[in-house]
């Protein structure tokens, strides 16, 4: 955990959030500035700042929050539409929060977001 970032502090319960799954590995929560109808953050409690500071050991955890993001997509009905899952990594590609974490967005048509330059 870092005792600065803003994602284990939710993860900690130190932030309030509007969570809508937990586990032992994983903190699901509303984004609190959307891009979609439904945009979920999925986070893992282990503090990883980016997607390129996975290590081997971490395969299994990255697994794990790709299914996290399936039940939370039937959970919201975004199963028969479809939905889109984003990993941002580093400040250019509009990475905001150091604490690795999937974008799940749906609820609407999705192609309009980049077309418009609209990222997440």
């Amino acid at each position: 955990m870092s005792a600065e970032c803003i994602f284990c502090k939710i993860i900690n319960k130190e932030l309030d959030a509007d969570i809508v799954y937990e586990d032992d590995q994983v903190v699901a929560f509303k984004d609190i500035n959307p891009a979609a109808p439904v945009h979920i953050l999925i986070v893992p409690r282990k503090h990883i700042p980016t997607l390129l500071d996975l290590e081997k050991e971490d395969a299994e955890l990255m697994g794990r929050l790709h299914l996290v993001a399936n039940e939370i997509a039937r959970a919201f009905k975004l199963d028969k539409k479809g939905y889109r899952l984003v990993i941002n990594t580093g400040p250019d590609a509009g990475q905001i929060v150091f604490h690795l974490h999937l974008h799940l967005l749906g609820g609407r048509p999705l192609l309009q977001t980049i077309a418009k330059g609209r990222g997440v």
